[in-house]
């Protein structure tokens, strides 16, 4: 399998005739400095989402919109990158994610962020890019990789299905309902019957930050709730981009089905008729 994943070399070696550059860091940080020819889109990390039909019928006009104006034409590499990988709550792979939802054939994620390509002594530019627009494609194919609510409420008794919550501790033993304040959602807790991975224990410190790791490190850590490369795992956080950061480590260890529930506790904290899982887990009790 071909790796999404790309060293600030390989990124460096691509013609860039050839692939699209997206920083998905906020304005300010783009502006002080970035990957030359790099077109800034916040709103990968920003955009919260519902998973009912019209949420995402938005999510999908406003992307296909989004790239496309970045130059994505369906013929050329899409590369993205954040900070670190651990400093933007997964926002590249948050990209990743939604251009592998709308089906885009060719997308590569920047192993490290910019911090990685600081550190391996390449130049940042304050030119801001000039993209030409181009007619976006969707492949409906990737549509399968988005869960609602209602997909998740359909395996809460399924043994067979790995529901993966990859939120921070305090958000998993209900103390916090989310990373923008501990009572940002109307409820705190769980989806019931989820086993936890913390989304940081996907990656380790490396001299250059934070990286993902290797498909062995993945597998060991997925094996300590019982998910192997053939369990269908669903996963999420807050708002998707947590998420979106174990969706590649998970994808690029080689388990075969995984998908994202993208609304995550955001949506599904908002509805009582969604159930949920309070106080401490059981075997923290």
């Amino acid at each position: 399998m071909t790796s999404v994943l790309i060293t600030p070399e390989e990124l460096q070696a691509m013609p860039s005739e050839d692939i699209v550059i997206i920083d998905t860091r906020d304005p300010e940080s783009y502006a002080a400095g970035h990957i030359a020819g790099a077109v800034n889109l916040h709103d990968i990390f920003t955009y919260l989402a519902t998973s009912d039909p019209s949420g995402m019928a938005e999510l999908t006009s406003k992307f296909a919109e989004a790239f496309g104006a970045a130059g994505l034409d369906g013929t050329k590499t899409a590369v993205i990158y954040e900070q670190s990988m651990n400093t933007g709550f997964g926002q590249s792979c948050r990209g990743y994610y939604l251009l592998s939802y709308l089906g885009y054939p060719s997308i590569k994620v920047l192993h490290g962020g910019l911090a990685a390509w600081q550190a391996a002594g390449l130049p940042l530019s304050t030119d801001p890019a000039t993209p030409v627009a181009a007619d976006f494609p969707i492949d409906p194919a990737g549509a399968s990789l988005m869960l609602t609510a209602e997909d998740v409420m359909g395996v809460l008794n399924d043994p067979s299905v790995a529901i993966l919550d990859v939120r921070d501790v305090d958000e998993w033993v209900a103390d916090s309902s989310s990373p923008y304040g501990k009572d940002f959602c109307p409820r705190k807790g769980r989806i019931p019957g989820a086993v936890w991975i913390e989304w940081y224990r996907m990656m380790k410190p490396t001299p250059d930050g934070p990286m993902i790791k290797s498909k062995p490190e993945v597998l060991a850590e997925c094996a300590t709730v019982g998910i192997t490369t053939a369990t269908p795992v669903y996963i999420y956080c807050f708002k998707g981009a947590r998420a979106s950061n174990s969706f590649l480590a998970l994808k690029e260890a080689g388990v075969k089905d995984v998908r994202i529930y993208f609304g995550s506790w955001n949506e599904w904290s908002r509805d009582d008729k969604y159930p949920i899982e309070t106080g401490l887990p059981f075997a923290a009790e």
